[in-house]
């Protein structure tokens, strides 16, 4: 039995409490993972700095280094996990085993956090916008123009409280190490292997084990996080990204309402981007924000929505072990049955029509004996005023949905990633204007494209770091 513990900056901690982590479809138990609790974390605390100090003695470009060897330590050595070891193969399996999510789907996650930790100098380059790295180590410097400048570090370490659903998110807290900022993690309860993996592999490649804590727990422990980092990245819904909005300390990656826009110059072409349009809703299962949840047109939307449904319609669950498996499973129980409930709802409302049903062969449903799955759906929507519109799931699915061009800026609400086909020039630039739109991509760019030398969802280095003035005595001459 893998038996895995608390990591208090690099050391482990055995704990009395211990949370069985079990495989989905069959119930053994793949894991014991020791419990946190929120008293630990603040004890904890005073150690933070130590944690930014020891990262600091270690120039930046050293640290780049570094990850890219644990890049290559993550992708393809046996690494200890526990008591034991773990393979690449074996992360998968116990990936897929307690998240639903396909095998072949993990190994192409691993994939994407290799290439973010071997291509990490552009990334930073990009994300400081081509400031001298020695000036976040130092505090201040002069940029290529020779204009003093001052970055501060708001807080030596950054919290994580990590979701169990998309092993893709990790990507976004891989830039903290290089930059001199302490991880302090909290693991979804189904997915600790991807934190536990990348910090063996930091470790391995040379990084301080000071630098790095993991704390398996509950929502207590997440609460904890929150109140002992004076920054911390969480994961929620709709009522998380609420609770938080506008608190400088907390940046919430929530809901994304990702949505494809068809504008009247391009519209009647439709049939061309189809593809375009399936991919971005189910790859990865429709379990990203990134993933599309909203296609707007003037108009052909009823042939739109036809055309996705008899594309994505007959797609059903295969074994996790399948290369063609493109549904994620749901692990929590009723669950899933609770959201086809809401989705059988909402189709009640005027002008809402349900048209993968007719191209499914079957309920949307999936009851298995452990767990469940939700076969892909798309809704057809004669205008944006029912309450399906606003809907996003964590499965392939997307309303297409009727209005007019001139309307759709103000009727989307705020959308994390807007595709907007199109070329007419006047149009684009009130696209580039608009701000409830996160990321824009103008022409043919599925919504789950990404370019990783821009911010994914708000900069970190905006975050972790504030820029002040500062002024600095020339020394007298001699």
């Amino acid at each position: 039995m893998v038996e895995i513990p608390v990591i208090r900056w690099g050391k482990q901690y055995d704990s009395l409490e211990k949370q069985e982590v079990v495989h989905f479809e069959t119930g053994e138990v793949l894991a014991q993972v020791h419990q946190a609790n929120g008293g630990m974390l603040k004890m904890d605390r005073r150690f933070s700095q130590r944690a930014r100090d020891v990262l600091r003695q270690i120039p930046i470009d050293t640290l780049i280094e570094m990850m890219a060897k644990a890049g290559d330590l993550y992708l393809n050595a046996t690494l200890p996990l526990g008591n034991g070891t773990q393979t690449p193969a074996e992360f998968c399996r116990m990936q897929s085993a307690t998240t639903g999510l396909p095998e072949h789907m993990s190994a192409f996650n691993m994939k994407k956090n290799f290439f973010v930790l071997t291509h990490m100098r552009e990334i930073l380059e990009a994300l400081t916008r081509g400031l001298p790295l020695d000036i976040l180590t130092r505090g201040y410097g002069k940029e290529a123009r020779g204009i003093m400048l001052s970055y501060q570090a708001n807080s030596p370490t950054l919290g994580m409280v990590l979701p169990s659903n998309s092993p893709g998110v990790h990507t976004l807290w891989m830039p903290v190490i290089p930059l001199q900022i302490g991880l302090v993690l909290k693991p979804g309860p189904q997915e600790p292997w991807t934190p536990y993996r990348m910090a063996e592999a930091f470790f391995q490649a040379g990084i301080p084990r000071e630098a790095i804590s993991i704390y398996p727990g509950g929502p207590e422990v997440g609460a904890a996080v929150i109140e002992s980092c004076d920054r911390t990245m969480i994961f929620g819904g709709t009522a998380t990204v609420e609770r938080y909005h506008g608190n400088p300390r907390v940046q919430v990656h929530g809901p994304g309402f990702s949505k494809i826009l068809l504008g009247d110059d391009v519209v009647d072409q439709w049939e061309k981007y189809i593809d375009l349009m399936a991919d971005s809703i189910y790859l990865n299962s429709g379990r990203g924000c990134i993933n599309c949840s909203g296609i707007w047109a003037s108009r052909h939307t009823a042939e739109i929505a036809d055309a996705l449904g008899k594309r994505l319609g007959p797609i059903a669950p295969l074994p996790m072990t399948d290369s063609k498996a493109s549904l994620a499973a749901f692990t929590i129980k009723g669950q899933a049955e609770a959201i086809s409930a809401q989705i059988d709802e909402g189709c009640k409302q005027p002008g809402v029509t349900e048209v993968s049903a007719k191209y499914r062969g079957g309920d949307r449903l999936v009851v298995h004996e452990r767990c469940d799955y939700l076969r892909p759906t798309v809704i057809h929507c004669a205008s944006p005023e029912p309450t399906i519109v606003k809907a996003e799931y964590m499965f392939p699915f997307s309303t297409v949905v009727e209005c007019p061009q001139d309307k759709m800026l103000s009727q989307i609400g705020q959308t994390l990633v807007c595709s907007a086909i199109t070329k007419d020039p006047k149009w684009s630039q009130q696209l580039l204007d608009a701000t409830n739109i996160d990321r824009l991509n103008i022409g043919d760019v599925k919504t789950i494209q990404l370019n990783w030398l821009q911010p994914h969802e708000g900069n970190i280095i905006d975050f972790l770091f504030r820029n002040r003035a500062f002024q600095n005595e020339a020394p007298p001459a001699h």
